[in-house]
């Protein structure tokens, strides 16, 4: 449903300055639209961030709609604070704009006032107090325990034993359990069906649930709350209370980190108040499925909210024709993915650069000497945080990740925390074929698959994170490649990309 031609005209004009740019037709036509559900598609470097402040622009210019009636919702605190910043440029003041968490917190708040946010610490305090101390109190976990470390023979054999290998162990059965139950409040699971799990499975999972339980008293007794409670007892608030807010719209960017337990408060809040619903994100970007996001709702959204249009925003104003071209045919090997077709006006005959190396320290100091000749923005990615000192010594500058090199700015970051991010110039590392290389070849514990909706192969998500370290770049790619034992990865753009790579040999 659009406009008629008075309003389109008022604003068209509008969209002509947005943040000072003028928005492209694929921008202005996912604006335009009043449908009750859409979901935005939007590539990487096609201006998201305007088209979510163009939204809200119109929404209160040309249809009239109270600031005090949209919510916004953004994932981290910093993206957060960005959007409100250029909202306030523009004197946009009574707009809500916040995380999921915060929305959740707000809501609780109404019927608890005085309650806290949980101190992250607890969950591991609680792991590591049941598993070193409490459970020897109780006969038959104990036993459950044993059973699921495989540990057998007379009760007091069976202590020994337990306490030898939890004590090597500590730091591995302690985080499967805090990652199990947080992923399992992350789902918003309130049961299971026992039958299908294993003995083994059984056996962890009445621990993980004895410890939760412990978990659990301990915020009801301080008053406080966790990030996941925030998110499903604010759910459960809202079906039962509804909210007092009457939101007319409801706007989340990065959509495709979407978990269930989001889902099931933005499903319960829509449904209650039947307001409009505007998704944003780019599921060539979902690279957080092993903390619970589950890009089944980003990409089979009808199966969740019902009947819904889709818009593209496909121009990319960061990256280079010849650069997309490589990334998403690259991501495309994925199979559960939305095909789409990004474009930029901007033309780089050899936009990857793969540099062999033999001395990886001495010749990355080559490779930052000859990148920072030429360009003053450069920045370093890699896939773990530690990656960085591959390349460089400990003591070096580079220990706190910012470096003032030669009067350039060089960064380092991982690849998660650069999404959103771009730079000038950019530089892969550690693109190895080893078990901490890039791709990662880390499996997570099979116990794990019972609390994660995500059923991909752990391959998918990692080409994501590739397909996100290479669109960072607003001009070249530097990839970082031993001569020996390289990426996957690399194989596959040297054999299917070869005409839009250069290669150097130290």
């Amino acid at each position: 449903m659009f406009i008629n031609n008075q309003k389109l005209k008022k604003a068209n004009e509008l969209l002509d300055n947005v943040l000072g740019y003028s928005l492209d037709k694929y921008q202005r036509i996912a604006i335009l639209n009043n449908d009750l559900r859409c979901l935005i598609i939007a590539g990487a470097g096609s201006g998201k961030t305007l088209t979510i402040i163009g939204k809200i622009m119109y929404l209160v210019k040309i249809l009239n709609i109270k600031e005090e009636d949209i919510l916004t919702i953004s994932f981290t605190a910093e993206t957060v604070k960005s959007l409100i910043e250029k909202l306030k440029s523009i004197n946009f003041l009574n707009v809500d704009v916040m995380t999921f968490h915060k929305l959740g917190l707000n809501i609780i708040r109404t019927f608890n006032k005085s309650i806290k946010i949980s101190n992250e610490n607890i969950l591991k305090y609680s792991v590591y107090e049941y598993l070193e101390n409490l459970i020897f109190q109780d006969f038959y976990s104990f036993n459950q325990m044993c059973k699921y470390l495989k540990i057998y023979g007379p009760y007091k054999l069976k202590i020994k034993k337990y306490k030898r290998i939890y004590q090597t162990q500590k730091n591995q059965i302690s985080t499967l359990f805090i990652r199990f139950i947080s992923l399992y409040k992350s789902n918003n699971y309130s049961n299971f069906n026992l039958k299908k799990l294993s003995k083994k499975e059984k056996s962890f999972f009445y621990i993980a649930l004895k410890i939760l339980k412990i978990y659990e008293n301990e915020n009801l007794a301080n008053n406080s709350i966790d990030f996941n409670d925030m998110l499903n007892k604010a759910s459960n608030y809202v079906l039962k209370f509804g909210i007092k807010k009457n939101y007319k719209y409801i706007i989340i960017d990065e959509f495709q980190d979407t978990s269930f337990s989001r889902y099931n408060l933005i499903k319960s809040i829509v449904d209650k108040l039947n307001c409009h619903l505007i998704c944003v994100g780019d599921d060539y970007q979902a690279i957080y499925g092993f903390t619970g996001c589950n890009l089944d709702i980003f990409i089979n959204f009808e199966k969740y909210f019902g009947s819904y249009k889709t818009y593209y925003i496909p121009m990319t104003y960061r990256n280079s024709q010849e650069l997309i071209n490589v990334a998403g045919n690259f991501i495309s090997q994925n199979k559960m993915q939305i095909k789409k077709e990004l474009k930029s006006l901007k033309k780089i005959d050899k936009p990857i650069v793969i540099v062999f190396y033999k001395n990886i320290k001495n010749d990355f100091n080559k490779l930052l000497d000859k990148v920072a000749k030429k360009y003053n923005d450069i920045l370093i990615l890699g896939r773990n945080n530690n990656d960085i000192f591959d390349v460089i010594d400990k003591e070096n500058k580079f220990c706190k990740f910012n470096l003032q090199y030669n009067g350039k700015n060089i960064r380092y970051l991982t690849i998660h925390k650069s999404k959103g991010l771009e730079s000038e110039v950019v530089i892969i590392i550690n693109l190895t074929n080893s078990i901490l290389g890039f791709p990662s070849k880390v499996k997570d514990n099979k116990i794990l698959s019972l609390v994660l909706n995500n059923k991909e192969d752990i391959l998918n998500e990692e080409r994501r994170l590739f397909y996100v370290a290479l669109t960072r770049s607003k001009t070249k790619v530097f990839l970082f490649v031993p001569y020996k034992n390289y990426s996957i990865f690399i194989k596959e753009l040297l054999k299917d990309y070869l005409k839009y790579i250069e290669v150097i040999k130290f």
